[in-house]
């Protein structure tokens, strides 16, 4: 067993240490709001928060994590920053197929926790490895853009 800090509660683990993070919360937590995308950290649908910091939970060991605290979307509605974000997704409407978005919205969020003001060229840094098969890049910035305004 292996203890992890998941959005704020100590939560034990019947898992191989070298399980990824995506895993572990998906089928032995049954957490399922982090989605399964490439496996390779290359399209960002598995984003979680790890020490505050978004990362690919596709390929991130649970043992990288013990110790730290995970966040993943099932915990941004509790979240000022989170909640900001998920608000502004809705009122921009940015989902298409939404397969993405809970990454999307990850990413998102730890980039407004480090710049409450970031101009396009620092929304595009920080998105960048976050796929959107639906193309809702500009959705996506817009709503960047609101969430920041609201938390202002």
């Amino acid at each position: 067993m292996i203890t992890l800090n998941i959005n704020g509660k100590d939560t034990q683990v019947d898992a191989d240490p070298s399980t990824p993070i995506l895993w572990a919360l998906r089928d032995n937590l049954n957490m399922t709001g982090t989605k399964f995308g490439c496996g390779a950290a290359l399209c960002g649908a598995c984003t979680v928060h790890l020490g505050g910091q978004p990362i690919r939970s596709c390929v991130t060991p649970i043992s990288a994590a013990v110790g730290q605290k995970i966040s993943t979307i099932e915990a941004m509605e509790s979240d000022k920053v989170g909640k900001a974000v998920q608000d502004a997704w809705v009122k921009i409407d940015v989902p298409q197929c939404g397969y993405c978005q809970s990454g999307q919205i990850m990413s998102a969020t730890a980039l407004l926790k480090t710049n409450k003001a970031p101009t396009d060229a620092d929304i595009d840094n920080a998105m960048s490895g976050n796929i959107c098969r639906c193309g809702t890049y500009q959705r996506i910035r817009a709503a960047i853009h609101d969430a920041a305004k609201a938390i202002a």
